[in-house]
């Protein structure tokens, strides 16, 4: 039975929490959370509740601790974590420095521990159909892609720290990531990329995004925003290869042959839970968390989530909130 305590119990917290009761052979038994209504809520949970790490380390018996707080905290929260002498799972992004982010990589390595990444978006179904058409070539090579990812400006964030350029990255580092992640594992790192961005006067950050990356006869663009408007959050793709276009909607994925009747993938969700965040119910941190915990059975890390993959998305993300300006 793999132990786990978990740092954080908002609303990814509590994602993770409730996805943890339905994978066999973990447990959740301690919390690290600082907020009364954190605190009620992990002890009418039956869970131990602590202030800070070491604490929680000393008192229980623990494998693994899921970092699920905001992401300026996260460099601070996996670094104890390790020097207890935990794994690690920690929530995207990791870091919003490259170098927050090696070290963290580089710690793991020394304590011989495991360090894992909370790409989910790699772990649906449509990512995975599409990273084997691209590594099988069944269509072709990929020529061009387009992916979007759109929200309502989230209300979620407690204390507003998801607004403060140094403790989030906006809108980069917040819903690009997961695009940018899904660009270099399946296509590879960019050789440049460009992007525009736009929003209100009086918001105090950029709205949304265009990003064009140029790869080896690939040309990927990206979109996302952050609507102050009532918009439905929307991630979906399209990818154009040279005898089909694929094409994910948001609910499925579609295949076009030029000679062939459309095809459309069916499959059902194993476990979609409800999240309290701007996502709509999914299986896909199931599927994630089933795998890290896998992989701490076994004592290997994951062979889908790499460092230098990690690490080169960071870079990028980390150039466009270097250059960013407040919104003109």
């Amino acid at each position: 039975m793999v132990k786990i305590g978990m740092v954080g119990f908002g609303g990814i917290g509590n994602v993770h929490y409730d996805n943890y009761k339905n994978i066999d052979g973990c447990k959740v038994v301690a919390v690290v959370c600082n907020t009364a209504q954190d605190k009620e809520k992990a002890a009418k949970f039956n869970l131990a509740v602590y202030d800070d790490i070491a604490s929680m380390t000393a008192n229980e018996q623990i494998d693994v601790i899921d970092v699920c707080t905001p992401t300026y905290l996260h460099k601070e929260h996996v670094v104890e974590s390790l020097n207890c002498g935990k794994h690690v799972i920690v929530e995207k992004p990791m870091a919003l420095c490259a170098k927050d982010a090696k070290e963290m990589f580089d710690l793991a390595a020394k304590k011989n521990l495991l360090l894992f990444v909370g790409q989910v978006v790699r772990f649906t179904r449509e990512s995975e159909i599409l990273y084997e058409a691209v590594k099988s070539e069944k269509y072709g090579k990929p020529l061009d892609g387009y992916f979007i990812r759109l929200s309502a400006c989230p209300t979620w964030s407690k204390g507003g720290w998801l607004f403060d350029r140094k403790k989030s990255g906006l809108v980069p580092f917040d819903l690009h990531v997961h695009d940018l992640d899904l660009i270099i594992s399946i296509f590879g790192k960019p050789r440049n990329f460009t992007y525009t961005s736009c929003g209100r006067p009086d918001a105090g950050y950029k709205e949304h995004y265009r990003f064009n990356y140029t790869l080896d006869n690939l040309n990927v663009t990206a979109e996302a925003a952050w609507f102050n408007a009532n918009y439905p959050f929307k991630a979906a793709w399209r990818v154009y290869f040279e005898n089909a276009v694929l094409e994910n909607d948001g609910k499925k994925v579609t295949v076009y042959e030029h000679d062939k009747e459309p095809f459309t993938y069916n499959f059902q969700e194993d476990k979609a839970v409800a999240t309290e965040i701007n996502l709509p119910a999914s299986d896909m941190f199931y599927r994630e968390l089933s795998h890290f915990i896998e992989c701490i059975e076994r004592g290997v890390p994951s062979e889908r989530i790499h460092p230098d993959e990690i690490i080169e998305g960071i870079k990028i993300l980390e150039k466009i909130t270097e250059e960013e300006k407040p919104a003109v």
